[in-house]
């Protein structure tokens, strides 16, 4: 039975996870909203053989609950994810695991923000080979070292670094570039004749901002697309959006300021297109590129000066921060329609479209939807809506940054103001989203609900909740919402409980069972071979044959 399994597992094909970390959904070029990118491989994959996804989705703007989603195919309200300090519990499968129980070699590296290092044992649960890197100088720093200044000064906690320095080979090499040559290399030298499946979850392009050349000269500034204007009080946005300026102290940023941040931002998205070149070509090399089906994906967007905000936070919902890059290549013999999707998808899709170019049928209950018919043809429909969700309730202190250990930030980490923000319940409240083509409403606990129309309004300035025209479409998306959190506020195990223990089962039956059946009937409760009912009728039959 093992060798018939093994043959099995060998026609299916290899699985490659690309994963950014922060990577806007407009730094791709191919999407034509954004003149100032620079990503001529992405743009030329999905010419022949690649589908990249307008309208993608994540679940939850920032890391650890993006991921603990798209491996598992679930929302994080269903498993309790919420935060950067809750990842996949000791019971809970994902991707790799299953992908590993079915017969794959699964390698991953350990930029994961998916599986928690207090369980010794998880990572070998989840993975055949964990790359752990560390095994290079570090990479020479920011041109500028000193740019940060002292607190109060516009640029210290801007993020912003600017240009990397780059060592005698003209490199600055980083943990990434370790992390894609280290994949390169057991591609090229597989540990055995296994399907394989590589994690690669990159840094890059995760702020600080800061990029060596010639990636940092490669962004023409004047191109870039112009940042969204910060939010005015008739705008009605939340609160966060004034309070996370004030805390970041950047009122001093000139628009020329913005630019360059932002042409150093899509310089990091560029040499993260470089490096998947990188490991295409190394997929090429060793002759595995057509049968290997290839995910490029990233967990979340940046806000890189949009409405004069920096990184992302928790419960926002702009598309700068919800609506992600998702590139999807299958195996050569697969069929697909390459080209640009209008489809609207979710991160949760992924699981299951990678678990379905497996062939491993999911181990658990999950909502994501096989986008393989998509990908054979552009114009079938796969969603209706999207949603996305996080932040916290009032009392749920601990599902705060600030307060989540001893160690309580300080005024000069550069994270201080989202974390500080974190502690105002209100600033830091639930919200979840909807969104499909034409509208977005956003559900908010602790303030006012927001709405927009993004066909009149692309750039989600106006607030329209109240306006009394949209009525009728906001009770409808709020019906939606409903209907989405039912079906999905919680899931059945597939594996079922016994009602009843094995002691509990024996002392039922001890006074109706025969004395020469007690040894077969000891056997039976031993094995589980029935429950406490189908057993205690055993008995009875078999003291009326007595």
């Amino acid at each position: 039975m093992q060798k018939k399994e093994e043959r099995n597992v060998k026609k299916r094909p290899n699985i490659v996870i690309f994963n950014p970390d922060q990577m806007r959904y407009d730094a791709l070029g191919h999407m034509g909203v954004n003149p100032g990118t620079e990503t001529p491989f992405l743009d030329e994959m999905i010419r022949e053989d690649a589908v990249s996804y307008r309208y993608a989705f994540c679940q939850n703007p920032v890391c650890t609950p993006s991921r603990c989603s798209f491996f598992t195919g679930l929302y994080p309200h269903v498993h309790g994810h919420r935060t950067m300090r809750h990842m996949l519990h000791r019971h809970e499968s994902s991707l790799l695991s299953e992908l590993k129980e079915a017969g794959y070699y699964v390698w991953m590296n350990t930029r994961n923000d998916l599986l928690p290092g207090q369980d010794d044992d998880i990572f070998s649960r989840h993975a055949t080979e964990i790359f752990y890197g560390g095994n290079v100088p570090p990479a020479p720093g920011p041109v500028n070292p000193g740019l940060r200044g002292k607190p109060g000064s516009k640029y210290f906690y801007s993020h912003y670094k600017g240009e990397l320095a780059t060592d005698e080979r003209g490199l600055n090499y980083t943990p990434d570039d370790e992390a894609v040559d280290a994949a390169i290399d057991r591609l090229k030298s597989p540990a055995d004749d296994r399907p394989f499946c590589i994690f690669l979850g990159l840094i890059y392009p995760h702020p600080p901002y800061r990029v060596e050349e010639p990636y940092y000269s490669r962004i023409d500034r004047e191109k870039v697309m112009p940042r969204i204007a910060e939010a005015v009080p008739g705008d009605k946005k939340p609160l966060f959006h004034r309070r996370i300026r004030e805390e970041l102290g950047m009122q001093d940023f000139t628009e020329e300021d913005y630019k360059e941040l932002r042409g150093v931002y899509y310089g990091m998205c560029s040499k993260i297109d470089a490096q998947f070149k990188r490991l295409c070509d190394g997929l090429k090399e060793a002759g595995i590129y057509e049968d290997t089906a290839i995910f490029f994906l990233s967990d979340h967007g940046d806000y890189t000066g949009d409405y004069g905000i920096v990184e992302k936070a928790q419960n926002m919902m702009e598309d700068c921060l919800v609506r992600v890059p998702l590139l999807i290549k299958p195996p050569k013999d697969f069929g697909v329609d390459a080209g640009i999707s209008d489809q609207m998808v979710e991160l949760v899709d992924f699981y299951r479209t990678a678990m379905a170019f497996a062939d491993v049928a999911p181990d658990h209950s999950q909502f994501g939807r096989k986008l393989q018919s998509n990908l054979a043809d552009r114009s079938v429909k796969v969603r209706d809506y999207v949603c996305s969700e996080g932040g916290r309730n009032e009392d749920e202190i601990h599902c705060d940054e600030f307060h989540d250990d001893k160690n309580l930030p300080t005024v000069m980490g550069e994270y201080y103001p989202r974390q500080k923000l974190q502690t105002d319940s209100v600033i830091h409240g639930k919200a979840a989203m909807i969104r499909n083509e034409q509208y977005k409403y956003i559900r908010r606990i602790y303030e006012d609900d927001e709405f927009y129309d993004l066909r009149l309004d692309p750039q989600e300035r106006m607030n329209r909740i109240h306006v009394k025209e949209y009525a009728e479409i906001i009770m409808e998306m709020k019906e939606l919402m409903l209907d989405w959190y039912q079906k999905t506020c919680d899931v059945v195990p597939f594996e079922k409980d016994d009602r009843h223990s094995k002691e509990m089962i024996r002392q039922a039956v001890k006074n109706i069972c025969p004395p020469e059946y007690k040894a077969e009937v000891e056997r039976m409760i031993e094995n589980r071979e029935g429950t406490l009912f189908e057993i205690r009728k055993y008995c009875e039959e078999a003291a009326r044959r007595t």
